[in-house]
């Protein structure tokens, strides 16, 4: 008997209202809105981490991040090294492992094993030489290195292994959706798996003139802001969705997407395919190209907050999940492995220790108790690009707790009444507090979590003028970079649309 196939896609840095069918009313994405649509929409979906690489580990093993050992996205500066940074900030980040270990069994090859032809397109980033996808588990590898962000932009030439363009000003995106498309076209009296996983929409911010004449449109037909940035904690954040690049690319995506589902119907395959999406961590409101607001989160890739780790999560099966239905039951990205290899009819293998639970149960419209009153998890010792704090976070019901490694205080947020975590209710709620922090506790012992620890050379008032000139001369800047954006008379860098200096996380 053939077996489900499984497309799973993966945006990166795609935040969790960035999408229509998440609630934006700027962003277009009909073809990923058909996989919500059609399937189900998980209105508490999580990334394992608030940046990618730790998060796409913990999908291919099903762990949490301490466990496998990538806490931080491969490249960023470590210990002392960290310094070179300029950040003047009172710890140090600890080491993590730079690909994933030899020993983990990835879905993709137990999957494998079983008998699927597994495809990998796009983005790798948790494993340079000896740890690339088809070392773990894909027969095919278009295009993944180690490398976080698309070398020489979203335009051909481009320089991915495996991935030639067609021709000069080819889209990536759009061309990761016609080799998936093809690989299922080759596979298609096998059972296969195919894992799509967008560069795009990770800086560099670029588009067509098209499409950036397409939303500059929209936004000034929508109205414009007067201010589009807030000052929180480290960094500028953005609170307004009206930049027409990134737009453009959501819809390039979108579009790819669009390729591989249509090929799905062209084929009759589509009653017999399991298709995911989510995205890697929050979108990008602060640093990089402060590109989106995750509004009514509060911040965005990089931090701690539910902006940086709440993701929209889809899928659709019409065997087994009734279209339009929707889930409030938490669940994250280290839940796809025994999720994805119960759909297959597969086990977990006895030699490979996960943290996830399969949602199956969820999927089939039934109730999972142990899913509804688990504890969630995050361990980030790191600073984030984007103004994140070393933090760790326990998340059980509408309670979160966010852990603070710098001075060892606590907040605790209720996210059903204040989704916002606009107030810290610490105070009114010490006992509830303590309980969850002595779990987080245990937590981190249990998987050996690397912590940060003090800078003997911390200057305070370093750091203080470092902040200031974000809040003032940075934030200023960015604002009036953003309106131009939306100006008639814009133009791009020579590179191409929106071409922005690459930042490898």
């Amino acid at each position: 008997m053939k077996r489900p196939n499984i497309i799973f896609i993966l945006s990166d840095d795609l935040g969790w209202n960035d999408l229509s069918a998440g609630g934006s009313k700027f962003y277009e994405s009909p073809n990923i809105d058909r996989v919500a649509n059609e399937g189900m929409l998980f209105t508490r979906g999580y990334a394992a981490c608030q940046v990618c690489s730790p998060s796409r580990a913990s999908i291919f093993t099903g762990k949490y991040t301490p466990r496998h050992g990538i806490t931080n996205f491969i490249g960023a500066p470590s210990g002392e090294r960290w310094r070179r940074t300029g950040r003047f900030t009172k710890t140090l980040p600890p080491e993590y492992r730079r690909a994933l270990k030899s020993d983990e069994i990835t879905f993709a090859e137990v999957l494998r094993r079983a008998g699927y032809k597994t495809h990998f397109a796009g983005k790798w980033h948790v494993g340079g030489k000896g740890a690339l996808p088809t070392d773990f588990g894909f027969d095919i590898n278009r295009g993944g290195t180690i490398h976080g962000s698309p070398r020489n932009g979203y335009f051909s030439p481009w320089d991915l292994d495996n991935c030639e363009a067609d021709g000069p000003g080819e889209s990536l995106p759009i061309k990761l959706g016609r080799v998936t498309a093809q690989f299922i076209e080759d596979n298609k009296d096998e059972s296969f798996m195919a894992y799509m996983s967008f560069y795009s929409v990770h800086c560099p911010i670029q588009t067509t003139q098209e499409l950036w004449e397409k939303y500059r449109r929209k936004a000034i037909s929508q109205g414009l802001a007067d201010k589009r940035f807030k000052f929180d904690r480290r960094k500028p954040v953005r609170q307004v969705q009206d930049c027409p690049i990134y737009a453009g690319m959501i819809e390039s995506m979108d579009d790819a997407v669009g390729i591989v589902l249509d090929k799905l119907d062209e084929l009759g395959l589509a009653e017999d395919t399991i298709v995911c999406y989510t995205s890697d961590n929050g979108g990008v409101s602060s640093g990089d190209d402060y590109a989106s607001s995750m509004l009514p989160l509060r911040g965005g890739k990089g931090r701690q907050w539910e902006g940086g780790i709440r993701e929209p999560l889809y899928v659709r099966y019409p065997k087994a999940v009734k279209a339009g239905s929707t889930c409030d039951v938490p669940v994250s990205g280290i839940d796809f492995y025994p999720t994805l290899l119960e759909l297959a009819g597969e086990s977990v293998p006895a030699e490979q220790v996960i943290d996830g639970r399969s949602f199956v149960s969820l999927l089939k419209g039934g109730q999972d108790k142990e899913l509804e009153e688990r504890d969630l998890f995050w361990h980030y010792p790191h600073y984030g690009n984007q103004g994140g704090d070393p933090s760790a976070i326990i998340r059980n019901g509408p309670w979160k707790l966010i852990h603070y490694y710098e001075d060892d205080h606590d907040e605790l947020y209720n996210t059903e009444t204040d989704i916002g975590e606009e107030t810290d209710v610490f105070g009114e709620n010490e006992a509830i507090a303590k309980e969850m922090r002595a779990r987080l506790d245990k937590w981190l012992k249990d998987t050996d979590a690397k912590l940060p620890y003090p800078d003997p050379e911390y200057d305070p008032e370093k750091e203080q003028a470092f902040l200031a000139e974000q809040a003032t001369e940075v934030m200023a800047k960015l604002e009036i970079e953003h309106a131009q954006y939306l100006d008639a008379e814009w133009q791009p860098s020579e590179e191409w649309w929106g071409s922005r200096p690459i930042i490898d996380d």
